[in-house]
């Protein structure tokens, strides 16, 4: 790709973004808080989500990618094994560890701006693995260059998803409005993303059971 595109305001969603949102997504989306990324086309490309959804879930991924074709993209580069040569880098890479490890920090402490989730971690996998490619982009371009080392690499990877126009409403183009696989990929990337959200979320849960049960049988 040629560039990082460009940081864009952060702004409250609209009726038209919100159905955009449900049609890159296949449903409406939960905990919006705000359009965190545009996409250059226009339409919102990463949104952010609130820590805990309206049921009370707690929701570590402050920032959830929304376009499909971004979505399927990203796919394609984990499908060719681009998480585990990161991960190899940062397990050798001190200076690469490190910023990635300031990421996180600033991960949490952009989620913890709005409400802090106790004892759990901030999302993809960091601060010292690489465990979901749309997590850190979505990070990266939501925050802009600069700050998610990971998240810039892999947005630098990507080709110009905008360049075919909007993917949802009426000005999107008409080979767009045939081609359901990207569709299909953005929500199984959604459903990926969801999963990793889960699973941290349980061993942090995990993880402060067995502090509070070890910090009982101290006393």
């Amino acid at each position: 790709m040629e560039s990082h595109p460009a940081p864009t305001p952060t702004t409250a969603p609209t009726g038209a973004d919100r159905a955009a949102i449900g049609e890159q997504l296949g449903r409406m989306p939960r905990g919006l808080r705000s359009i965190a990324h545009r996409c250059p086309c226009g339409l919102p490309d990463v949104v952010e989500t609130a820590p805990r959804l309206e049921d009370g879930t707690p929701f570590p991924t402050l920032y959830y990618l929304t376009c499909p074709r971004a979505a399927s993209a990203i796919g394609t580069l984990e499908s060719d094994g681009v998480m585990k040569e990161m991960n190899e880098r940062l397990a050798r890479d001190e200076e690469l560890a490190a910023a990635y490890r300031a990421a996180h920090e600033d991960y949490i402490g952009r989620r913890d701006s709005i409400e802090v989730l106790q004892g759990f971690p901030s999302a993809g996998g960091m601060p010292d693995r690489v465990k979901c490619l749309h997590v850190l982009v979505a990070h990266s371009l939501a925050a802009g260059p600069g700050v998610n080392p990971l998240g810039d690499e892999a947005v630098a990877m990507l080709p110009q998803w905008w360049r075919k126009g909007p993917c949802a409403g009426h000005g999107r183009g008409a080979a767009d409005v045939a081609d359901a696989e990207e569709t299909a990929a953005a929500e199984k990337a959604a459903a990926a993303e969801e999963a990793v959200a889960a699973e941290e979320a349980v061993a942090a849960a995990e993880t402060a059971g067995a502090e509070e049960t070890a910090e009982g049988d101290a006393q």
